[in-house]
């Protein structure tokens, strides 16, 4: 580990900018003479649009822009926002309706842009927009998981847009015909919303013959080759930047409507335009997760060992595909389908719908969040029907470590993984010895207790291959240059800490540079717990090269050979000679010299493999049965991230996540009514966790390298939300349970859960 980084706690030093007021977020770099954006949203979930009248919005002092679908079609802007899509079980391309930037006959959720307005001051772009004719012929609002009665777009009869098959189907009809136990049961994974701290937002501004556009996204080329398509330009003429970003997860990885609508604003009015979403409409607008319903069944022998696992899913798309949307229940729900059991025979059978609602994409997760949330809750289930432990009847289905490198019926390949060690350090933690005392003493005080297990693993996704780019600079400084994007994780530390680590060089001396396609030409961005282990990987590439192109230099400047001299991860040595010099040194002897092409150095890397962190979460929770209310007590996590940089951060992701995979389980709900208007559209109405909501989380890893990169590291930053959501759900059903409840489905609110425990039948 001495080699890969020494895994020492260092404080984030961008914390005292963010937390003193100090950051940089979209909304404060706008330019100072940049017009407000303003867009114009469906009040209904479901109508033709009969006509749209502008003129008096455009007649209003202040207001320099007023377009609907047909003026963006005017210049030139015809396409749809892009999307990647699966295959469905007969081998053809699921469907691929276009999502227009502005609605273009009809409109399909409430909330979708209709109209945009660019005004001198916000408010007289809202004025204007109440001055918009918006008249439609209102249809029925298709909102359930089925065949509906109203095609929302022609290339989805019924509006099923997906019919997916992963695994192996005839291997597992015949495991579970041949099975002694079968447990079968239905599960709700719900409906909710990122709420990202800092909301969507961007600038766009015409420099030249070239577009710039500053977002506060999760990467800068995916966006920058959406772009130049959508406005017909040559990517050379875009360039994308993002500033600090106040939380992401998933949800601000792709472009939006609004990205286009200023960027073609700025061109029409040549001024830069800028846009920041308010809350609710944040709410309307940005993609949603989860929703799904899922029919499970696990067959095992009369030993109580897995034979087969068939999921039989339905999810709720929206009203068009998202960028990721049509992979999160598939393809990347698929990547951990079976987890960490030993099973080769399952099978994964997806409907996605259309519907009338804000179209779903990645969160904090993106499909192994789902996959294990399924998975854990089944086994929990299963082990109640079976009459047995629940994590005995996991240890007996773990895969053992002399199995790896497994390969699963997914094809995924596990390189290591040691499941029981975790497993017993986090019964230990969590004190799983005491805890019938605990329940007892909960149970005199008139309180429900339970305890809840999930053992998780997840699949690093994303592009495995990313670029660093090191640049010395005149005044002993040195720029860092990273294809990935904080969003919040602490990159500014981590990645000069590592870099520092390999080259010597301080790291109060190194700058982290992000987030600017025009200063690196490629990128994989930030989604997929990819971008520590992957950017670290290019850092040691680029390094490498450094200490070669240095080497060359040394030998011929102090006339030995190549190899008498060394590099010992601090300094460079030279054999037959006492001096010792640095990066820093030897950059400055080569800017003496004139050599200037040595103070830039670049390098892609690929790894060879995905890593697959995975761990233990253990919830324990009280449930007053009077009024509902549940409180999670206790929360035990005990981690495989291999080699750790930095504990603090990577403990840090962890809390975050949890936080989120509880604020799911416990309070988190987006609901609609059935003409698709959303309820929750405020904080009003849809409940975040806050700090008293939060236990204290105890957080212990316990590593296997990885095989899968040189650094043996596993990326933790959706490890949290992957884990949490069925251990706390796992916890209230065992805590139900004891008064017969056989079902439970999040979110656990004290209405929910009053009203499950108010509808047990009483034993005749």
């Amino acid at each position: 580990m001495e080699k890969f980084g020494r895994s020492q706690s260092v404080t984030r030093v961008e914390d005292q900018r963010l937390l003193t007021g100090h950051g940089r977020y979209v909304d404060d770099i706008t330019p100072e003479n940049a017009l407000h954006l303003y867009v114009f949203r469906s009040s209904v979930a479901h109508a033709k649009i009969t006509d749209l009248d502008l003129d008096d919005a455009r007649a209003l002092d202040g207001v320099l822009l007023v377009a609907g679908a047909q003026d963006l079609h005017d210049a030139g802007i015809t396409g749809g926002l892009g999307c990647v899509t699966v295959k469905n079980r007969d081998g053809s391309t699921a469907a691929n309706p276009k999502h227009p930037i502005l609605a273009e006959d009809k409109v399909l959720w409430v909330g979708q842009p209709v109209a945009m307005i660019v005004a001198e001051t916000p408010e007289a772009a809202k004025d204007a927009a109440d001055l918009i004719g918006f008249d439609y012929e209102e249809l029925p609002a298709q909102m359930a998981l089925s065949k509906g009665d109203i095609d929302l777009h022609a290339e989805a009869p019924g509006n099923l847009a997906i019919d997916y098959l992963l695994g192996r189907e005839a291997e597992t009809k015949a495991a579970f015909d041949a099975a002694a136990h079968v447990v079968r049961a239905e599960v709700v994974d719900n409906r909710v919303m990122v709420a990202s701290l800092e909301p969507r937002g961007c600038y766009a501004e015409w420099q030249g013959d070239r577009i710039h556009l500053a977002m506060n996204g999760q990467g800068v080329w995916g966006p920058k080759r959406e772009l130049a398509r959508l406005m017909g330009l040559e990517e050379d003429n875009v360039r994308v930047t993002t500033p600090d970003v106040g939380g992401g997860f998933g949800m601000k990885a792709k472009l939006y409507p609004e990205h286009v609508m200023a960027a073609y604003a700025a061109r029409f009015l040549d001024r830069p335009v800028r846009w920041m979403s308010d809350r609710t409409e944040a709410m309307l607008s940005d993609n949603g997760a989860r929703d799904l319903t899922h029919e499970v069944a696990l067959a095992f022998d009369a030993d109580h060992k897995m034979l087969g696992y068939h999921v039989k899913t339905k999810s709720n798309l929206g009203a068009f595909n998202s960028n990721f949307g049509q992979l999160i229940q598939t393809y990347l729900f698929g990547r951990v389908l079976m987890g960490v059991y030993d099973c080769q025979n399952a099978l994964l059978e997806v409907e996605s719908y259309y519907t009338n609602t804000t179209p779903t994409d990645a969160y904090r997760g993106a499909g192994r969040p789902e996959a294990i949330y399924l998975l854990e809750r089944a086994m929990d289930y299963a082990a109640r029907d079976l009459g047995v432990d629940g994590w005995e009847l996991r240890r007996k289905n773990f895969i053992k470590p002399q199995d790896f490198p497994y390969k699963t019926v997914t094809d995924e390949l596990y390189d290591v993984g040691d499941f029981n060690r975790l497993l017993d350090r986090a019964a230990d933690l969590a004190d799983r010895p005491g805890f019938d005392a605990r329940r007892a003493e909960a149970e005199a005080r008139g309180r429900l207790r339970g305890m809840g297990l999930c053992y998780y693993i997840e699949s690093i996704l994303g592009d495995p291959s990313e670029g660093a780019k090191v640049e010395f600079l005149k005044d002993g400084t040195v720029n860092i240059y990273v294809g990935t994007q904080s969003n919040g994780q602490g990159h500014e530390t981590v990645y000069a800490r590592f870099l520092s680590d390999q080259s010597g060089i301080p790291m109060e001396d190194i700058r982290v540079i992000q987030g600017d396609s025009d200063l690196i030409a490629q990128g994989g961005g930030t989604g997929g717990s990819r971008s520590v282990t992957t950017q670290s990987n290019a850092t040691l590439a680029v390094v490498g090269t450094m200490v070669e192109t240095f080497t060359a230099f040394l030998a011929d400047k102090m006339k030995v050979a190549p190899e008498d001299v060394s590099f010992d991860d601090e300094s460079f040595r030279i054999k037959g000679s006492n001096a010792a010099p640095t990066m820093q040194d030897v950059a400055e002897m080569a800017r003496d010299d004139g050599r200037e092409d040595l103070l830039m150095h670049e390098a892609r890397a690929q790894l060879p493999g995905r890593s697959y962190p995975n761990g233990a979460h253990v919830a324990e929770v009280e449930v007053d049965p009077e009024t509902g209310e549940t409180e999670v007590i206790a929360y035990t996590v005990v981690d495989d991230f291999g080699n750790l940089i930095n504990p603090m951060l990577a403990e840090g992701q962890v809390h975050g996540g949890v936080a989120q995979g509880l604020g799911q389980a416990l309070i988190e709900n987006v609901t609609y009514d059935e003409d698709g208007q959303l309820l929750t559209a405020s904080f009003m109405d849809y409940a975040m966790p806050r700090a008293s909501s939060m236990p204290f989380v105890g957080f212990t890893t316990e590593p296997v390298p990885s095989t899968a990169n040189p650094m043996g590291m596993k990326g933790c930053g959706e490890a949290g939300t992957v884990g949490s959501m069925a251990a706390v759900s796992n916890a209230v059903m065992d805590a139900l349970a004891n008064r017969g409840v056989t079902r439970a489905d999040m979110p656990f609110t004290p209405r929910r859960v009053w009203e499950m425990l108010g509808d047990v039948q009483p034993a005749e």
